[in-house]
């Protein structure tokens, strides 16, 4: 058997680990993390039936209490290979760590109680981090929007030339993508809910039992639990789990989330194509193993490498959710711990690269410039006609020698050539027009309408008011994009 360099035994790393997803996602589906919480809803139900009546000691609560991240990993799967069982595993540990709760550990709970409700709070705490992550990508692109508001850029449809836009009027279009997933990921917040004590066929019979009949008493456990650790709404109903559509919605908003970033990296392979704007590229950063001169844009390339990752990610949890069998199945169980960890670890990774691609994108002005200054006569000959025309010419006149004009300056450049069609409407003199004048309609902001002043209101009414009420929360919940590879 091989051997690494460092001595430890060989095995598979996930590359969302080790290159792409943040420290502070991979705390949140960390193993360590996600028992923790189960202590958490083991306690909180305790409490809860303590609170309601049952004989349950005081002082099993205290053992509760300070033992909640007194786990021994190891020593759970231990558990784990005796009793096949990851629940199970853990309750044994907890009852090691707290003896005098061991007969009240999990009282009249099923194992959906603790994943189920679990997996809605690591939910909440990863759509609380997605959402600091995209309101950071916001603030960053709408600071390279407003420094390039007036900035007059070729516009392309169909990546053909088309009428000019501003640079920044373009960057406001991967923003305005980002407001609607940011409402569509505070919609999601808004809406998860717990999925309280239901039982093993979401009955509630095991805790009616408890409770000697007592229909009220079990409501109020169910409200109880849920407080307790933050949930002010329950699903109504459930099976034994809570509806799989929730994870699919999720995933769903992560999903959308996805293709806006993808959008964003497709532009810039683009524009980095143009050489009209670049991604950031560090002192010794090396763009091709072959050829040193190259400066691919790669950090672009992931974020769509990573952005497709979680859009196809979308398809398990709806097939899921639509193949589970009455009340419960346990198909869904191997491929959510895949799926769904997968979906939010990856759509960071490409939210901490988008960030840091939007705060140090370089514009090239003069590229910028040169590109526009090829095309832009084209797209101002119909201003040329207008004025022509209110000099006396005939329009449908004018309109075949421009078409001719620019018919035969197209074939020049497709010949490599620069066009020549400024100096073929100034020497035709049924146009009227001499050069001075052309040149002054051929300036730049004359064709990029509004865009200025919509960038400026954008920012103004969209996105300012988001970031004066998200921006400060999300600075706290992370910092710096920390780009490892």
């Amino acid at each position: 058997m091989t051997h690494s360099s460092n001595g430890s035994q060989p095995g598979y790393s996930h590359p969302l680990a080790g290159r792409y997803a943040s420290q502070e996602m991979q705390a949140i589906f960390s193993s360590s993390h996600r028992f923790g919480i189960w202590r958490r809803l083991w306690l909180a139900l305790a409490e809860a039936q303590r609170e309601l009546g049952l004989p349950i000691p005081e002082e099993a609560l205290g053992e509760m209490r300070d033992t909640l991240d007194d786990l021994d990993l190891d020593r759970a799967r231990e558990y784990e290979r005796r009793f096949r069982h990851d629940v199970m595993a853990h309750v044994h540990l907890f009852g090691e760590s707290a003896p005098t709760a061991r007969g009240i550990i999990h009282l009249g709970a099923t194992s959906a109680f603790i994943s189920d409700n679990a997996d809605l709070i690591l939910h909440r705490e990863a759509l609380t981090l997605v959402r600091a992550r995209v309101v950071r990508c916001i603030g960053a692109l709408a600071d390279f929007a407003r420094e390039h508001r007036a900035l007059p850029t070729l516009g392309y449809t169909h990546f053909q030339p088309a009428q000019p836009t501003t640079v920044g009027k373009r960057a406001t279009l991967w923003i305005q993508d980002l407001l609607l997933d940011l409402e569509e990921l505070e919609f999601r917040l808004d809406r998860l809910r717990f999925r309280g004590i239901r039982g093993t066929t979401g009955t509630q019979a095991s805790f009616l039992e408890l409770f000697h009949g007592d229909h009220q008493k079990v409501e109020a456990l169910d409200r109880a639990v849920g407080e307790k650790v933050g949930f002010a709404r329950t699903y109504p109903v459930s099976g034994q789990t809570y509806p799989r559509k929730v994870d699919a919605a999720v995933v769903g908003t992560l999903a959308g989330t996805a293709a806006s970033l993808s959008k964003f990296g497709n532009d810039l392979r683009l524009l980095a194509h143009l050489q009209e704007v670049e991604e950031p590229f560090e002192e010794e950063q090396i763009g091709s193993s072959a050829m040193p001169y190259k400066r691919n844009p790669m950090r672009a390339e992931r974020i769509c490498a990573l952005a497709r990752h979680v859009i196809t990610l979308y398809q398990d949890p709806a097939v899921t959710a639509a193949t589970q069998w009455l009340e419960r199945t346990l198909d869904d169980s191997a491929n959510r711990r895949l799926s769904i960890p997968d979906a939010f670890l990856t759509l960071d990774g490409a939210l901490v690269l988008a960030e840091n691609v939007a705060r140090g994108l370089t514009v090239h002005p003069a590229v910028v410039a040169r590109n526009l200054e090829t095309h832009l006569p084209f797209m101002a000959m119909e201003t040329v006609l207008m004025h022509a025309v209110e000099g006396g010419g005939d329009r449908q006149d004018l309109h075949e020698r421009i078409r001719t004009h620019a018919f035969a300056a197209a074939k020049r450049i497709k010949g490599g050539e620069e066009s020549d069609l400024v100096d073929r409407v100034v020497g035709d003199e049924a146009f009227g027009i001499d050069r001075e004048t052309l040149e002054g309609l051929l300036r730049p902001e004359r064709f990029v309408g509004r865009s200025p002043e919509q960038v400026d209101r954008f920012l103004d009414e969209s996105v300012a008011p988001v970031l004066a009420r998200l921006q400060q929360e999300a600075d706290r919940i992370v910092g710096a994009p920390e780009v490892r590879v």
